[in-house]
């Protein structure tokens, strides 16, 4: 009987790295890691941050991709919502014939269409235990590339439930991830979460937990963030805290460590763990990238460009980290944010608008370079091309990439 769940790819790594290599490869980061993370094209200094780009959950995820268009090349694919959150690689998958299912966040997919004979691919997102069910009940070929950092947070969350504490989640409650997060406490009757976006709503409901208050605004404040018939008064009593692993990682600890506080004035340190639990599921590449960040923003860059997706979370939060330290920084999806004939650049500001901005290079003399986690090589080049090509000295770096 044929497979129809398959989370270890197909062993076809050596058929792919050639068309992985041809889509995603740059010579100019090439030549930034040679050069110890720093390149000089006439009067620029590009500084490109130590941990950058895809992490292995992405590589992973985008490897096992294109291994499934390899080993079923005669096959409709499909891919549940997009595999990573950047518009070049989910434009590649779709020009290799995979159609990505896309859906009103407030409703279900649409699985009408897939057959038995069909194969769906899984982002690295992962899929809620609702769609994963309805998935497995039409009995088409699954292939799971959910992040392995992703899945220790679910097994938290579920043991959370299993043991009758509520979820607790630091993360965005329309985001893929915190979907899927939050939908592992359905694994157990009663299973409770609540999302909290940041501190500020962190504290809405820490301070219930320690002084009461109104119940009824608090369910309507989160409404879209909590388990079906989630009650203020019941499920806090005993919460366990998670993560969505492309948060902020200083902010998911310092949100912990307020419940834990919460936790133990309103109980008692005698009795904080029959109330409290806590775990670090800070992704590890997460925590990479900006810790490499903060060591290359110590070298006092005139700005900050941040290449990814303007709906990736990770980079978004990298861009957020770089302007808390005073930084000139511009969140782009790509290079062709740049437009060098008119000297301007397409962003994403801090207010999440894209906004476009002239004379934005001016007299930068040291650009910092960082990208997220669903950022490709060949993206972060081209940037810097465009760059070049802005300050007039493309013609240098084009002559080092060929040396």
């Amino acid at each position: 009987m044929e497979s129809t769940y398959f989370r270890k790819g197909f062993g076809l790594k050596a058929e792919i790295e050639g068309q992985l290599a041809a889509d995603y490869h740059s010579g100019v980061v090439d030549l930034l890691r040679a050069g110890d993370y720093r390149l000089s094209v006439g009067p620029l200094t590009f500084r490109l941050a130590r941990e950058f780009g895809f992490c292995y959950g992405v590589d992973r995820a985008v490897d096992y991709a294109y291994e499934t268009r390899r080993k079923f090349p005669d096959r409709r694919l499909f891919l549940v919502g997009e595999i990573i959150h950047n518009p070049h690689v989910n434009r590649k998958l779709r020009d290799m014939g995979v159609e990505i299912l896309l859906h009103d966040p407030e409703r279900e997919f649409d699985f009408s269409g897939i057959t038995t004979a069909d194969v769906v691919i899984m982002p690295a997102f992962g899929v809620t235990m609702r769609d994963f069910e309805r998935l497995r009940a039409i009995g088409c070929l699954l292939v799971d590339t959910t992040c392995g950092s992703v899945l220790n947070v679910w097994k938290r969350v579920e043991s959370y439930a299993r043991d009758g504490y509520t979820a607790v989640i630091h993360g965005k409650h329309w985001h893929e991830e915190t979907k899927a997060t939050a939908s592992q406490v359905t694994r157990h009757p009663g299973g409770r979460y609540l999302v909290v976006l940041d501190m500020a709503e962190a504290r809405l409901v820490l301070d219930y937990i320690e002084h009461g208050g109104d119940a009824a605004a608090l369910a309507e404040r989160f409404g879209k963030a909590a388990s079906p018939g989630f009650d203020f008064t019941r499920d806090l009593t005993r919460v366990g805290i998670a993560n969505q692993t492309t948060m902020l990682s200083g902010e998911s600890l310092a949100i912990a460590g307020e419940f834990g506080r919460a936790m133990e004035r309103r109980y008692g340190a005698e009795s904080l763990a029959a109330h409290f639990r806590s775990f670090d599921t800070i992704c590890s590449a997460t925590q990479e990238r900006q810790d490499a960040v903060e060591q290359l923003l110590e070298d006092a860059p005139d700005l900050m460009l941040v290449i990814g997706g303007y709906n990736s979370s990770n980079t978004y939060h990298l861009a957020e980290l770089c302007r808390s330290r005073g930084v000139r920084t511009f969140h782009i999806e790509d290079a062709s944010g740049i437009d060098p004939a008119a000297g301007t650049v397409r962003h994403l500001n801090a207010r999440r608008q894209e906004v476009l901005e002239a004379g934005w290079l001016g007299d930068a003399r040291v650009i910092g370079v960082t990208a997220g986690a669903s950022t490709p090589n060949n993206k972060i080049g081209e940037t810097i091309a465009r760059v070049c090509e802005t300050a007039g000295v493309l013609p240098a770096l084009e002559a080092a990439v060929a040396a």
